[in-house]
């Protein structure tokens, strides 16, 4: 063979794979056909967090006379923003190829298609090259979803992809799903000035989070400006004959949204087109490619991480799967804690949350404590001007046993962890209390909710 392992797909949880095979002492080679990086880096979490950084920064700035600082004629510029935003790509791409260089990954470009037990296909324009391999490894990811709406291929109907690009300032925005994409870009071009309507099919916005946490993101964003509307079913997107788009939906009775433009995000679809050679495909389950807990798929030798197989779709969910599957394939046991995966937002303030819910606890049987920390009283939010948010900690009430977390606040994403670690070991609210935090920080408020 000419590898130990090929891997399909550079994004998160591939190169994390390669990178761990490598280590491992697994000749790897490294296949793809775009971007290093994947959609993480290059079209997904980076580009959208270093555009909604600069946006941030524009609203706090027209904010900052609230704290004595006063700034005249604050403007920003989208051309400026987007080359700072390819800058912070560039830099982290750059980062990853060196790695695979140092770890001598063979990092090759083209499409890679499964054609046989332990063979991969590799395509350029100008050839096609033929690589075998002991193990296969799938990581092509997703890509997003258009649904069946009329008029969704008009122009100006984007996906993520096509809005991270604009140059151009957006006066007015429909967005259609009001899941994680939705309400960072909802944010993102709020904080820019865009009048922005978000339009979600089901109850409540971030359908699969806390009810608290929707309720207080959408109390929060209409309290900015947003026109939030939940229960609402899309019909069709029609053109004005003045420009611009027009969204017609209905929830309680038949509305309409006009907006300049329509960002569409109602989901990803796992990618597979072209990835399997005819007569040699897996077990899929609705487009996905089936696993079982040894990330193996249906086919000797051929595993399966991330998106691609259906499940959580988030970037470290995937390079956590990327290095537990390397290190199955070289006989190791597994690194990471799949048990926990901590979910974020990057509104502002941020939402995160891992582990149960006090509902789901009640669902399940346990009987549970649940303590809650309004952020209004923490010091370093006074101090920075916090708006709504809380800090609420799920435990077994018998034993104060950890169970979940959730948090909207600034800098949840980063205080999340303290409580994914605290799951992974097993930590009590008792433990957690015993930790002396700093003064003054976000994170006091972690001691005051365990407590209680």
């Amino acid at each position: 063979m000419d590898y130990d392992l090929i891997v399909i797909g550079a994004g998160p949880g591939g190169y994390e794979a390669a990178f761990e095979a490598a280590d491992l002492g697994m000749k790897t080679a490294l296949v793809e056909k775009e971007e290093t990086g994947g959609t993480c880096l290059n079209r997904g979490c980076i580009p959208t967090k270093a555009l909604l950084h600069a946006a941030e920064l524009y609203r706090s700035m027209k904010e900052a006379e609230a704290a004595g600082v006063c700034a005249k004629e604050i403007l920003y510029d989208p051309r400026k923003m987007q080359q700072r935003k390819r800058e912070v790509v560039l830099q982290l791409r750059k980062g990853i190829e060196d790695t695979a260089k140092r770890k001598k990954v063979e990092l090759i470009r083209g499409t890679g298609t499964v054609c046989g037990e332990g063979r991969v296909s590799v395509r350029t324009a100008a050839e096609e090259r033929l690589l075998t391999a002991d193990r296969i490894l799938i990581a092509t990811g997703s890509r997003p979803i258009r649904p069946p709406i009329e008029g969704i291929s008009l122009p100006g109907v984007v996906t993520s992809d096509e809005l991270l690009e604009y140059e151009e300032p957006v006066g007015s925005l429909v967005i259609i799903g009001g899941g994680v994409i939705g309400v960072e870009f909802a944010a993102l071009y709020q904080a820019l000035g865009t009048q922005v309507t978000v339009i979600e099919a089901m109850p409540q916005l971030l359908p699969n989070l806390d009810r608290e946490l929707a309720q207080s993101l959408k109390m929060l964003m209409k309290k900015r400006g947003i026109a939030v509307c939940t229960g609402a079913r899309v019909e069709a997107i029609r053109q004005r004959e003045s420009g611009g788009l027009v969204c017609e939906y209905t929830a309680d009775k038949p509305d309409t949204a006009e907006a300049d433009a329509v960002l569409v995000c109602v989901g990803r679809r796992p990618y597979t087109e072209g990835l399997f050679a005819e007569g040699f495909r897996p077990d899929m389950d609705r487009g996905c490619i089936r696993v079982n807990e040894r990330y193996e798929t249906s086919l000797p030798g051929v595993y399966a991480i991330g998106d691609v197989t259906g499940g959580i779709m988030l970037a470290h969910a995937a390079a956590a799967e990327g290095r537990n599957a390397a290190r199955i394939m070289a006989g190791r046991a597994e690194a990471a804690d799949m048990r926990w995966i901590p979910s974020c937002i990057y509104t502002e303030p941020e939402i995160a949350c891992v582990g149960m819910t006090a509902d789901e606890a009640k669902a399940a049987g346990i009987d549970a404590d649940s303590r809650k920390v309004p952020m209004g009283a923490n010091g370093r939010t006074v101090i920075a001007g916090g708006e709504r948010g809380y800090i609420r900690v799920v435990s077994e009430r018998e034993t104060g046993r950890i169970l979940g977390a959730q948090m909207m606040c600034a800098r949840a994403t980063d205080l999340i962890s303290e409580f994914t670690q605290a799951l992974s070991a097993g930590l009590t609210v008792g433990d957690l209390a015993r930790v002396i935090r700093p003064h003054p920080t976000f994170s006091e408020a972690i001691s005051d909710a365990v407590r209680g």
